[in-house]
């Protein structure tokens, strides 16, 4: 006669979840590497069970394909380490995905979003943000800058965003491709009676384009978000959102 114990099912073994591959743009800069391989680590210790990845668009490895190539067929979640949209999220980003045999889902970019700007503020703060008058204080948001509209009205957003926040003026500006510049921006709020004027830094790390806007500051600048603990909750959210999007597809088709 078989024990009871026989009797008694497995139990049943949860699936492992969806890759979380993050996709940064890649730089030449040695620091871009070691903040995003820190920011990953940030992640990896929010989410355990999360298999998490990094592949970059250029100049660094792991390339995107090459990262991709390595899930096979398995699932997979690609969120962009980028701020906006622009070709990068519209183009490069879906052409590599569609190239590989692993089954994706395309998270938005990381901003807008208040996390973002919980981040900047706390990188203003430890500059220095927070002991200058309001009336004569305003910030000047530092962005790469990119040619798609779309880009420039997220960036936008973001600055309405972290004005709201911090109560006085904030003016997007950036590095390339894109107007105005920082000093531009600089030079229309001292026209504006601003005196106080730092500047934030919106970069995912350290570069050529965050040092080059940071050497303009009037007054202070603000580090890039990096590993700010608010970056790492971000890009959960941003791998659980497009999860869910992908799970609530197939029961509108069959509504």
């Amino acid at each position: 006669m078989p024990s009871q114990l026989s009797l008694v099912p497995p139990p049943a073994t949860r699936p492992a979840p969806p890759a979380l591959v993050v996709v940064a743009h890649g730089s030449r800069d040695p620091r871009a590497l070691s903040t995003v391989s820190a920011l990953l680590d940030r992640v990896r210790a929010l989410r355990p069970d999360v298999p998490v990845r990094l592949g970059h668009i250029e100049l660094n490895a792991p390339l995107l394909p090459d990262t991709l190539a390595a899930l096979g067929d398995t699932e997979a979640v690609l969120v962009p380490l980028l701020l906006s949209r622009g070709y990068h999220v519209k183009r490069d980003i879906p052409e590599m995905a569609a190239a590989s045999p692993a089954r994706i889902h395309l998270a938005a970019p990381l901003g807008p979003h208040p996390l973002l700007v919980d981040a900047l503020q706390a990188r203003l703060t430890e500059a220095g943000w927070g002991g200058t008058p309001h009336r004569t204080s305003a910030v000047v948001l530092a962005a790469a800058g990119s040619r798609d509209p779309d880009a420039k009205a997220d960036t936008a957003r973001t600055a309405h965003l972290l004005a709201a926040r911090l109560g006085v003026p904030v003016i997007p500006a950036y590095a390339s491709a894109a107007t105005p510049t920082v000093q531009t921006a600089v030079r229309t709020l001292l026209a504006r009676g601003r005196r106080h004027i730092a500047l934030a830094s919106y970069f995912t790390a350290p570069g050529r384009f965050a040092t080059e806007c940071a050497q303009q500051a009037p007054w202070t600048a603000a580090a890039p978000l990096g590993t700010h603990p608010a970056m790492a909750r971000l890009l959960l959210h941003r791998y659980d959102e497009a999860l869910t999007a992908a799970t609530a597809v197939p029961e509108l088709a069959s509504a």
